[in-house]
């Protein structure tokens, strides 16, 4: 009977003993997840993989990219603005042509509007510098860091970028109207396009040029989250601006400047009613309301 008794004893100390590895197994494998589901090791790493970055991360990743950019000497700067500017004029070039062959048709505007996102598109790919993208990117380290030296460093991107980018514009949109690249039909849907554009008023110019701004500014941030779908954000952001008739300070130098060489806009007329406040507002946008939002979120520790 004793040995029965130390047998019993020891299978239950033995299954017990199993019981509480087993609860401890189940322990660890739930520690890492809130919903109380048992996860692998291996399951673990897939959610983390998949989860969506916190905003610290992106906010960390948009500051070093802005940290580059203002280490840049002017030289590349402006060299790189110039040609941005010029491919930016495709945005101008690509909704006119297609304006040209959809006048008349139902959705006509929806379809040209798609045009509008090409020179983004080639531009933020071929990672030339883009004035407004630099609104978000340039400002975040004076941001982080206020000083005399960082603000001093992010007035020069700024000036020598949005001159190049405007000197750029403006070639292209001389260059459109003068090569005889296109018909008189051509030319007349360059004018329709323009004409869109300076039929704002400055309030207009400059309230439409805020959301155009946050757009950009979002765009940027969105991109620092994914690699895998940078083309289809820039395709959709750009996309809503030019269907929402709103002011960009490059693509609409394009057009504004355009309509100047074409005689149907004075240069006051483009740089007073247009350009100016269309400025501010790309700025406010993205700088003052975006950015500073952003920044205000991850320095309270948002997620």
């Amino acid at each position: 009977m004793p040995d029965e008794n130390d047998k019993d004893a020891r299978k239950r100390a033995d299954e017990q003993a199993e019981a509480r590895d087993e609860a401890e197994v189940e322990e660890t494998l739930k520690e890492e997840s809130d919903s109380g589901f048992s996860l692998s090791d291996e399951e673990r790493r897939d959610v983390e993989e998949r989860s969506a970055p916190r905003a610290a991360l992106l906010h960390e990743i948009i500051r070093r990219a802005g940290q580059e950019e203002l280490k840049r000497n002017i030289a590349t700067l402006a060299w790189s603005a110039f040609a941005a500017g010029l491919t930016m004029g495709f945005s101008f070039l690509a909704r006119g042509v297609l304006h040209r062959h959809m006048e008349g048709l139902p959705g006509a505007f929806l379809v040209d509007s798609m045009g509008y996102t090409f020179g983004f598109l080639a531009v933020i790919v071929a990672r030339q510098q883009l004035f407004t993208e630099n609104v978000l990117t340039a400002v975040l380290p004076l941001m982080t860091k206020p000083s005399a030296h960082n603000f001093g460093r992010l007035l020069r991107l700024w000036s020598v970028v949005l001159a190049g980018n405007l000197v750029g514009a403006t070639v292209f949109a001389f260059g459109l109207l003068h090569m005889d690249q296109f018909d008189a039909a051509g030319q007349a849907a360059f004018v329709a396009v323009g004409r869109e554009l300076m039929d704002n008023s400055a309030l207009e110019m400059f309230t439409k040029g805020i959301l155009a701004g946050w757009i950009i500014a979002m765009m940027v941030w969105m991109m620092a989250a994914t690699e895998r779908s940078r083309v289809a954000i820039i395709l959709i952001c750009t996309y809503v601006i030019a269907i929402g008739g709103f002011t960009h300070i490059v693509v609409g130098s394009a057009e504004a400047m355009y309509m100047v060489f074409a005689g149907e806009s004075s240069f006051a007329d483009a740089a007073l009613r247009f350009a100016l406040p269309t400025l501010a507002g790309n700025v406010v946008g993205g700088s003052l309301i975006f950015a500073l939002l952003s920044h205000a979120q991850v320095r309270s520790g948002g997620e």
